[in-house]
């Protein structure tokens, strides 16, 4: 146990380190592992909609136990989710996601795809995903993956049988999938692609089917499976010192933004894959039956097979070092075989290896993390050597202006450092994720084509170490990266990245103005470079107006910021817009924000954006002053009640207790507190007897799984899974006259104008008599929802349940949804009463 234990910590610290590109430091076993995928000629490409839809236990089984290459192809980046760990939201939680991908693939051994589809939210039925989604360039999409990585094997996650059973996303992945199987090997199909791959036919494809596919596990027992592969993925691997399952479920954990941590898993478990369409199956307990995935398979490899078997068969688990000999021969020879595909993926494979064999250390490290364009930078470089083998160091080499011969011996473990400098040049384009240089759609990103299907945007920076090792040139090339240590935490690295020399930011995203008073707004400036000069100004509405017009900024030194404030003044109606910061620096402007996402089980993120804030000019009135806020998963809600006036103060559950509470007028629940929280069940019925004192209780969306309490509400309640996708559905008024709707502010459908992604989710769909229902929507072809938004009395207040969707609205400055909110906030209070009977 003690091992397994200590074995689980290397891995996790091994995981850690490596995700700004520290150079690998592998063990033996992990060498001959790696040995092992080299003499696997075979390949998986697993398709799902989403980040989490991936099956790590069968990618983990495909890549460890059958050592195939293995893939994930996401159609998504999972932009349109909630994020669990911070407030990022839309494409900075695609950014999060995309590395929490990447960090289960270092785990369970596959690589990562994606195609141009952007996570919009929530889809009822491929047909709604398919009006949004631009059909013809994800097809072309998932063709281009399947043509590029030319995978044998296909397994979708989703049924495409089943369209409106699940998240239309899904259903549509599997479907596309489906149609590209024939495709990828029609040379009419997408010609424009064969410029940078070949056609390519899989030989079969399957889903990944389970027993809730067929409703319950004893349904699932009594159907026909002779049309299905099934594969024990408890596998153990003593190599490992980890079972299948457990590494799947490392693998699964780092999906941390959506709460997927969890317990190991162990023991035998059986997974199902049916067959859908391609070569029959010879053998039923062979996903490869009738595919040669030996050397064979390649003209000129059988050569290449004698040496390599040998070297598997006979690996030297005390001294990896003594077959670099044998490997050097097999890349010699691998460089004459015809297969393009196969050629370039082994001698990755194989590079690596002889790399690892001899203990290989290169790195090359800048000084800083990032730079402007025309900046020199410092480069320290480190080699060392620490096999027997003789290996000489040529010279070192990168795209941009560094070719310096060297011709060092590399002597068995005696290191070498030497500094070098890079000039970044003019027009170096700033780092940031490709799919984000240029605005999309709702539904699509844009990429350049060579960027199509990558994870993450190709690291402009790399240095190459162009070795001789016995008579045979090999190049090792590595990116760029910082390593740096704290005290606190030691060594770490970071990936080196292009900013702009000047950034901007204010400070507040959205900026609610609730009379026509002026407000001061905060523009902070960001130097890249040492000494920048120049002026800002803020572009803004007809309407409003800003001053001064300029400032100057004067900045000494890089990454050093200087804070400007302007004043805004509103207009005297109601109005909004949106204001943009921009700093002219000689004859540049710029105009983009410089975003910064660390977390601690993810590669350090650089984002550029356009930098605006939305302001709006609010009719909006409200009642009650202090509100407590009980955060759940994570949102914006009380910095947007700030906004409007409330003094929002956030309480602990440890906090709840009667003193609090007695001093606050409301208090609001976060999203899904009831399903993060644990703490709350405990705290239940404080917040009731709160309510009935005379507070009110606003509790928004929890899901109908995983809930940490019985009691949601006073009275009865239930969840459901019922939502409103379609964020311009038609809202029905059921109680026109009831406060909610009336007082302070008189809502109309005006105030559900502008939605975003969605009207609300996880409705509930049971009630008591005690709720009123105040709303009644619904998607297309769907019977009427009534669950939005429900009140009810409680002794002197009101408890409030609603499932509309606040916390995307607030963050994109909805009119109508602030003023709904400060209904909900106010009901009850006793100077409305006279309000109240006027509005009637």
């Amino acid at each position: 146990m003690q091992r397994q234990i200590r074995y689980l910590f290397i891995l996790l610290v091994t995981v850690s380190t490596l995700q700004a590109q520290k150079p690998k430091t592998p063990s033996s076993s992990e060498i001959y592992e790696s040995i092992q995928k080299l003499n696997f000629l075979g390949s998986v490409l697993y398709v799902a909609a989403h980040p989490d839809d991936e099956n790590t236990r069968l990618i983990a089984y495909m890549a460890n136990k059958i050592k195939a290459r293995t893939a994930y192809l996401s159609l998504t980046r999972g932009d349109g989710g909630q994020n669990l760990i911070g407030p990022e939201i839309r494409e900075l939680l695609g950014v999060i996601r995309t590395q929490e991908l990447l960090a289960a693939r270092r785990i369970d051994g596959g690589e990562q795809l994606f195609s141009r589809a952007n996570d919009f939210g929530y889809s009822k039925h491929p047909d709604e995903t398919l009006t949004i989604w631009n059909k013809n360039d994800v097809l072309s999409d998932v063709v281009l993956a399947i043509r590029k990585f030319k995978p044998d094997i296909i397994i979708n996650r989703f049924d495409h049988r089943t369209p409106g059973r699940t998240h239309g996303h899904h259903t549509t992945s599997a479907m596309l999938s489906m149609e590209a199987f024939d495709l990828a090997n029609n040379n009419s199909a997408y010609p424009n692609q064969l410029k940078q791959t070949s056609i390519w036919q899989p030989k079969r494809l399957f889903y990944n089917t389970s027993w809730w596919r067929y409703g319950s596990r004893e349904a699932f027992e009594k159907i026909d499976k002779s049309n299905m592969l099934s594969f024990n993925i408890g596998t153990y691997y003593p190599l490992k010192g980890l079972s299948n399952n457990e590494l799947a479920s490392l693998a699964s954990s780092q999906h941390l933004c959506q709460g997927f941590g969890r317990l190991l898993q162990r023991g035998s478990q059986q997974e199902y894959i049916e067959f859908l369409k391609g070569e029959p199956l010879i053998d039923n307990d062979n996903i490869f039956s009738g595919i040669d995935t030996t050397w064979n398979r390649i003209k000129g490899g059988k050569a290449i097979g004698d040496i390599l078997y040998e070297i598997e068969n006979n690996f030297n688990f005390k001294d990896p070092s003594i077959h670099i000999n044998k490997l050097l021969e097999a890349y010699k020879l691998l460089q004459t075989v015809e297969d393009e595909h196969w050629k370039t993926q082994k001698t990755k494979e194989i590079k690596s290896i002889i790399e690892m064999c001899a203990g290989l250390y290169l790195e090359a490290s800048a000084e800083t993390n990032w730079a402007t364009q025309n900046e020199s930078i410092n480069l320290n470089i480190e080699v060392l050597n620490r096999s027997m083998q003789p290996i000489v160091l040529k010279s070192i080499k990168n795209t941009n202006n560094l070719n310096i011969s060297k011709n060092i011996t590399l002597k068995e473990n005696n290191k070498f450092s030497f500094k070098e400098t890079i000039k970044i040049n003019n027009n170096q384009p700033p780092t940031t994720p490709y799919w984000l240089t240029e605005k999309g759609s709702l539904g699509m990103y844009k990429a350049e084509k060579e960027n199509i299907g990558l994870p993450e945007t190709p690291r402009a920076f790399k240095v190459d170490f162009n070795l001789i090792i016995n008579r045979v040139p090999i190049t090792i090339t590595k990116n760029v990266i910082h390593r740096f240590s704290k005290p606190d935490k030691g060594e770490l690295y970071k990936p080196f990245e292009v900013i702009p020399e000047a950034s901007a930011k204010i400070t507040e995203k959205v900026i609610i103005f609730d009379n026509n008073k002026q407000r001061n707004i905060t523009v902070v400036v960001k130097a890249g470079r040492d000494n920048l000069e120049g002026y800002a100004e803020v572009c803004h509405p007809d309407d409003w107006n800003i001053y001064p017009q300029k400032q100057k900024v004067t900045i000494k030194h890089k990454g050093e910021e200087q804070t400007l404030t302007f004043t805004v003044i509103p207009p005297n109606n109601q109005s909004e817009g949106y204001i943009s910061p921009i700093v002219s620096i000689n004859d540049k402007t710029y105009t983009k924000e410089l975003i910064e996402i660390g977390y601690e089980h993810i590669p350090f993120q650089t984002v550029l954006l356009p930098s605006e804030s939305k302001i709006v000019r609010l009719d909006i009135k409200k009642k009650g002053e202090n509100i407590g806020y009980i955060k759940g998963a994570g949102d914006v809600v009380p910095e947007s009640l700030r906004q409007i006036g409330y003094n929002v103060v956030i309480i602990k559950p440890e906090d709840i207790t009667s003193e609090t509470l007695s001093r606050l007028d409301a208090v609001v629940v976060g999203i899904r507190a009831y399903n993060t929280v644990e703490d709350l069940q405990f705290k239940q019925q404080q917040l009731f007897d709160f309510v009935a004192n005379g507070g009110n209780m606003i509790v928004q969306y929890n899901t109908n799984h995983r809930l940490k309490i019985d009691t949601l509400a006073p009275f009865d309640l239930k969840l459901s899974r019922d939502r409103v996708t379609d964020e311009n559905a038609e809202v029905r008024f059921l109680s026109p006259k009831h406060p909610l709707l009336s007082v302070p502010n008189k809502i109309t459908q005006k105030d559900f104008e502008s939605w975003t992604q969605e009207r609300g989710l996880y409705f509930p769909n049971e009630w008591g008599n005690e709720f009123t229902p105040i709303l009644s929507m619904n998607d297309k072809g769907e019977s009427p929802k009534e669950g939005s938004l429900l009140v009810a009395k409680h002794g002197k207040g009101y408890y409030i349940y609603t499932g509309l969707s606040f916390f995307r609205e607030f963050p994109a400055g909805v009119s109508g949804a602030y003023r709904l909110f400060a209904n909900m906030l106010s009901i009850g209070k006793e100077d409305l009463k006279l309000e109240a009977k006027i509005n009637d």
